[in-house]
């Protein structure tokens, strides 16, 4: 079989013939014994077995791996041991019992996913940790790295080092092989991501992986350094973009109908969930922090959050904003994207995770404290953006308008674009008003002010509110409609 499309039950109902490997001295007569007492039986059976005597399986099915090569039997086997840890991942301590001091335990899983495997022992010194899944048999490639992932995730930690089997911290080759093998496995899920060797299950897989794997400092730290976080960035899109529906229909190879429909956006959860998990795991990481607050991951994520309804997927946005709004540029980014809104609107929901409700508190709190610390025109700016126009001292301040009035030409005149349609869509009187006296004051104090907001057509917006039925609407209206026509030097008695 290619094993690309097999499936873990199919695989298992094969018949293995585990006398003839005996005969032929591939296994031993134990070996045999115990396969007989575990091979078919029911997952209570195993489990029990595994209780009483995991370490003697453990050990069987490295043997088997090592040393026997047909397909059907290594997938047979990835199979049965990829049963057990999905059964329960904890069993993948077993790897590192020490009654398996003096196996390797990772080469297995390499050597039948990994080219040039042969190098395996001499890793550091000739291939630096840089491993290539083969190509071919993507069943193999699949189990043996998800087996990876949670064996070497499950190793014991030292205090100074990274420690396998049950070996003293300070066995420098043990722990030397342990880190080649997780960056050589790092650089393969990057690899998947960047170019998929599967394509329906690597970027799947490759996320899924991540989302173990980070939990370390050193893989994050190895992650960052790979130039991965960027790969991770463009799947972080809301369930309902067509972009997000099209990439289900990639990776699921589905089609999208009455039947299928939650099969594909069940997936597309999961995936956006273990994405937004590993942004998590990295926001633990300063160095991480500083290259996220140069990408486009603030408005994915605020844009995702404010649009969820997955409480899962939602806790995990909001935990991640927690950690990154104390770096001023993340948390101006929060603000110029109305996460003080998005987060008040989160809050009035019905949520039962608790967690989730003490994250909301806490970054609401920041967002507070982080907007006390902006200049007065950011604190301007976030006025306008969230369009809650009040009559605020600065408005009518000459200084204010002065000191900042180039600040209104970023972003090709955005605070301006944004005034201009709140006079579109807005039904509060002051913030009307606000707006009107706001781009009066602006053509008074820029020199080119009466062109600049005269091509962008505000006069036919603020000419409709001179017949407004209240009275400082019209006022303000009728202010900046003598600006714009006469200019600031002729129209400066109309000034409140």
């Amino acid at each position: 079989m290619g094993g690309a499309e097999l499936t873990t039950e199919e695989v298992l109902k094969m018949d293995i013939p585990w006398e003839t490997y005996m005969s032929t001295k591939l296994i031993t007569g134990t070996h045999l014994q115990l396969l007989r007492r575990y091979d078919k039986k029911s997952e209570s059976q195993r489990a029990a077995l595994l209780d009483d005597d995991g370490p003697a399986y453990v050990g069987v099915f490295i043997n088997i791996l090592r040393d026997i090569s047909k397909e059907e039997t290594v997938e047979y086997v990835l199979a049965l041991i990829d049963e057990m840890l999905t059964a329960n991942p904890k069993r993948a301590r077993l790897f590192h019992d020490k009654s398996l001091s003096n196996e390797d335990t990772y080469q297995p899983f390499l050597s039948y996913g990994v080219q040039d495997f042969y190098f395996y022992p001499i890793l550091i010194n000739d291939i630096s940790g840089q491993i290539w899944l083969q190509e071919g048999n993507w069943f193999i490639q699949e189990k043996s790295c998800k087996i990876l992932t949670l064996i070497v995730s499950a190793r014991p930690k030292g205090q100074h080092g990274l420690v396998s089997n049950g070996e003293s911290s300070h066995s420098k080759s043990k722990i030397s092989a342990i880190d080649a093998v997780l960056e050589g496995l790092l650089d393969w899920l990057c690899l998947q991501l960047k170019a998929p060797s599967h394509p329906n299950r690597s970027v799947p897989l490759a996320v899924n992986c991540l989302a173990t794997l980070l939990r370390e400092r050193f893989v994050r730290v190895s992650f960052v350094q790979a130039d991965g976080v960027k790969l991770l960035i463009p799947l972080i899109s809301p369930a309902s973009t067509q972009q997000s529906i099209q990439f289900v229909l990639w990776v699921s190879n589905i089609t999208l109908n009455d039947k299928h429909d939650e099969t594909a956006n069940n997936i597309l959860l999961q995936l956006l969930y273990e994405t937004c998990l590993c942004v998590w795991l990295l926001s633990y990481y300063d160095v991480a922090i500083d290259y996220l607050a140069t990408t486009r991951v603030m408005p994915r994520l605020v844009d995702v959050v404010k649009g969820s309804t997955k409480e899962k997927v939602v806790r995990v946005i909001v935990l991640t904003l927690r950690n990154l709004l104390p770096k001023a540029a993340c948390g101006a980014q929060m603000i110029d994207l109305g996460l003080p809104q998005i987060v008040q609107s989160l809050k009035a929901q019905a949520w039962s995770d608790e967690d989730l409700l003490e994250a909301l508190n806490q970054l609401e709190d920041g967002l507070k404290e982080h907007v006390k610390t902006l200049s007065s025109f950011d604190k301007y700016k976030q006025e306008v953006l969230l369009g809650h126009l009040d009559w605020y001292p600065m408005h009518k301040d000459p200084g204010f308008w002065r000191e900042n009035i180039t600040n209104f030409e970023e972003n090709d005149f955005q605070i301006l674009r944004v005034l201009i349609t709140i006079l579109d869509t807005s039904s509060d009187p002051t913030a009307l008003a606000v707006a009107c006296y706001d781009l009066s004051q602006f053509i008074q104090y820029h020199p080119a002010g009466r062109i600049i907001v005269s091509d962008l057509k505000a006069k036919d917006r603020v000419m409709k509110l001179m017949n407004h039925e209240n009275a400082d609407v019209t006022k303000n209206a009728l202010l900046c409609i003598q600006r714009l026509f006469l200019g600031a030097k002729y129209a400066s008695f109309l000034q409140s």
